[in-house]
């Protein structure tokens, strides 16, 4: 509780801005981007990605991961503890960087539009893969 006079410079705001972070391959999660920034409805939240180029984390809104069943990925909750949506953040977490920074992409990436474009893109690595 704020009491009168309460220095409240080191409270956080309420989890309005924190997000939960999907983390994919990062071979089906670039081509999840690619059908986001493509598509003519939502676009594409903050990605983040691993220096070793393994992953990609998506910023989805708070609360995606108590519901999240995507095969071949994770969502972590994050509860905002380090991971906020800051207009110009440094990487949130060290060994990362920003592939599409959160001053350059939309608030968060909509959690349905999100699994169409991985499921998407989990059918056309498929499919190219079979052409090999």
């Amino acid at each position: 509780m704020v009491e009168a006079g309460m220095d409240t410079r080191g409270i956080s705001e309420p989890v309005r801005d924190a997000c939960d972070v999907v983390t994919v391959p990062t071979r089906q999660g670039l081509e999840a981007v690619d059908i986001l920034r493509r598509g003519t409805g939502d676009g594409v939240g903050p990605v983040i990605h691993d220096d070793g180029c393994d992953t990609l984390g998506f910023l989805v809104p708070s609360g995606t991961a108590a519901a999240w069943d995507v095969p071949g990925s994770t969502c972590t909750e994050t509860d905002g503890r380090g991971l906020r949506l800051d207009p110009d953040p440094a990487p949130p977490v060290a060994g990362s960087d920003w592939l599409l920074p959160p001053g350059e992409a939309d608030l968060a990436t909509d959690p349905a539009v999100l699994r169409a474009a991985l499921g998407e893109a989990a059918r056309l690595i498929e499919a190219a893969d079979s052409c090999r």
